[in-house]
């Protein structure tokens, strides 16, 4: 279980580093990102505020789409979620700024990157999801769609949302909404193989 956990924590951490980079590059955040900054900004407190915030509706919402009761503790894992995106946001990245372009490109391509990553880390020890995530799962075992496609589908339903919020929207929230299903696709597998066995035995 402790091997579980830590495991658990890191995928979260490095999601929420991931999540902090594709919001710093200034091209564009991801379409869920993009409504909690712009959430944010048109209404106040702070971006992992609105991550809990929303992520309690969207464990209703899977509720309801599966028909069953909601996943309460997928709130862990939000918690903890919003803690490490403030965390980075506010105390390590609170005053950075990158000027070039290629630049903000890199920063922007080494986020999504990590959020594939970590995703694909913490799914592997079967704790809570994140609701998003999970979203995407309910998806994926409801309609039987692939992982990608499901993905895609609740980034643009979000980029929606965002774009009513004023959300930062750009370059990077494109490529973000359609890259980021196909890498956790390409990455689960991958990171299966390296720590699910290990983390089973354990």
């Amino acid at each position: 279980m402790m091997f579980r956990l830590v495991f658990f924590a890191a995928g979260l951490f490095i999601l929420a580093f991931g999540v902090t980079l594709t919001i710093k590059a200034n091209l564009g955040a991801g379409a869920w990102d993009a409504l909690n900054v712009g959430l944010t900004d048109q209404i106040g407190l702070t971006v992992g505020s609105w991550i809990f915030i929303v992520g309690i509706l969207i464990i209703i919402l899977n509720a309801l789409i599966m028909r069953e009761t909601p996943k309460v503790l997928g709130i862990i894992t939000i918690l903890l979620i919003g803690f490490f995106v403030d965390f980075w946001m506010l105390r390590v990245f609170q005053d950075f700024e990158m000027q070039s372009f290629a630049g903000r490109a890199g920063i922007l391509l080494s986020g999504i990157l990590l959020i594939a990553i970590g995703v694909s880390i913490y799914l592997q020890t079967n704790f809570p999801a994140n609701p998003i995530d999970q979203l995407m799962l309910t998806l994926h075992e409801r309609f039987g769609l692939s992982l990608m496609a499901a993905k895609t589908i609740g980034e643009v339903a979000a980029l929606l949302l965002a774009l009513l919020f004023a959300g930062p929207i750009g370059l990077g929230t494109i490529i973000i909404t359609f890259a980021i299903g196909p890498l956790i696709q390409l990455c689960n597998p991958r990171v299966h193989a390296v720590l699910g066995k290990w983390i089973a035995k354990t």
